[in-house]
């Protein structure tokens, strides 16, 4: 199994984004990555305060001292509840710059951020900035939105079989090693309606349905195979309809505490944040979500 790289973990000191570090450091005590805590000073909030201010002005040092010492605090908190030694980044300047910057300089394995925040992280998550974060990033990217308790032990892993979601499944058991992998694969009758109007009769869409399911079954259990899972490992779940409620209607009633989805589906316009599945997965389901921004060649 791939080894996880180094994690990245963004902050504004919010609850939520504490949760995300909290989740940054079980994955990184789980499976023995190293963790960087980043904090950054919005450079558009510092020219503003400058405005007001003046250049130089010690407001703007006293951010910068307030920032190092709630982030050395942090990790002092990580090694003694977490066992975990973490280091701290304070940057301050374009926010995705600073983000991007950073994780190219310690090669991240896995960025890591809360799904709500104030400040730099409410802009990540909800703004153009996570849009072009992602755009921008070949790096895998954490959405953590439950307080963690746990390592992860039940992980939804949504497959489209489009080169963005064949990396779904070894990333998964990059982040949860030990969770129990369900292999998701939503298929549907194309144009079924329209089967219909133009007077196909139900026996031929029928025969179209059994054929599709056994095509989804038939790629989800050679994806199993190709990545080396064991039958213990996992448990296809191959169901009819709309793939964003499916995703979240079976994370709800399967009891998951993470979903994997890829950063494209099989259309390449499609990405987290912007197509129709991920911002239903995000808006209605109650997991965290991991992205595979890996694209197969």
């Amino acid at each position: 199994m791939t080894r996880l790289g180094p994690i990245l973990a963004l902050t504004d000191f919010s609850a939520p984004a504490r949760h995300a570090v909290d989740r940054a450091a079980r994955l990184a005590h789980e499976t023995g990555a190293a963790l960087t805590v980043m904090h950054v000073l919005s450079g558009g909030a510092l020219q503003e305060l400058r405005q007001w201010l003046g250049s130089g002005h010690l407001m703007e040092q006293q951010l910068h001292d307030d920032a190092r010492r709630q982030l050395a605090m942090l990790a002092s908190e990580l090694q003694t509840h977490r066992h975990v030694s973490a280091s701290g980044v304070n940057g301050s300047g374009a926010v995705l710059d600073e983000v991007l910057r950073e994780a190219d300089a310690m090669d991240a394995g896995l960025l890591v951020l809360g799904a709500r925040g104030a400040g730099f992280m409410r802009r990540l998550v909800l703004g153009s900035t996570s849009e072009r974060l992602l755009r921008r990033t070949r790096r895998p990217l954490l959405v953590v939105r439950q307080t963690p308790h746990e390592r992860y032990r039940r992980v939804l892993v949504a497959l489209d079989f489009s080169p963005w979601s064949a990396h779904a499944i070894s990333l998964a058991r990059c982040v949860a090693p030990h969770a129990q992998l369900l292999l998701l694969s939503a298929y549907q009758v194309p144009f079924e309606e329209k089967l219909h109007f133009a007077g196909v009769d139900a026996a031929t869409i029928e025969h179209y349905r059994r054929n599709a399911r056994a095509e989804a079954t038939q790629r989800v259990h050679a994806l199993a195979a190709a990545n080396g899972l064991k039958p213990s490992d996992w448990e296809p779940c191959i169901v009819e309809g709309e793939a964003s409620q499916r995703i979240v209607e079976q994370e709800q009633e399967r009891d998951c505490d993470l979903v994997v989805l890829g950063k494209h589906g099989q259309s390449a316009t499609e990405e987290l944040l912007l197509g129709s599945v991920s911002k239903h997965v995000l808006a209605e389901g109650s997991a965290d979500v991991l992205v595979s921004t890996t694209r197969e060649a």
